[in-house]
């Protein structure tokens, strides 16, 4: 997917596009997160679905929740999709730099020819 050191450094246009399918990826990845956080929220609490965004949202952003969970069941689920939100944000992350940073290092690191 990515060019390799002895290789020219990608048109702009071109990485423009590399860029704009690792976006696509991690909105993708954002939107199926909040999808399961949603239903958790709303088949575990029995929230209504807009409580649900809300208290999925805030766990995404970091904040935590707003509502207090009633079950034991409700409690797990949250505290299992907190630490899953965790690592989606990090997975979000990396999917996000990966192709800035390899540009980046690509452009000093390319061999002269």
């Amino acid at each position: 997917m990515f060019e390799r050191k002895s290789q020219r450094l990608l048109p702009r246009r071109l990485f423009a596009l590399r860029f704009a399918r690792c976006a696509a990826a991690a909105a993708a990845l954002v939107t199926l997160s909040l999808a399961i956080g949603m239903l958790g929220y709303h088949e575990i609490e029995r929230l209504h679905w807009v409580d649900a965004f809300l208290n999925a949202s805030m766990i995404m952003a970091g904040m935590g929740p707003v509502d207090t969970m009633k079950t034991e069941s409700g409690k797990l689920f949250a505290g299992v999709y907190a630490l899953y939100c965790g690592l989606a944000l990090i997975t979000t992350a990396a999917i996000l730099l990966t192709p800035l940073l390899h540009r980046f290092l690509h452009r000093f690191h390319m061999e002269e020819k």
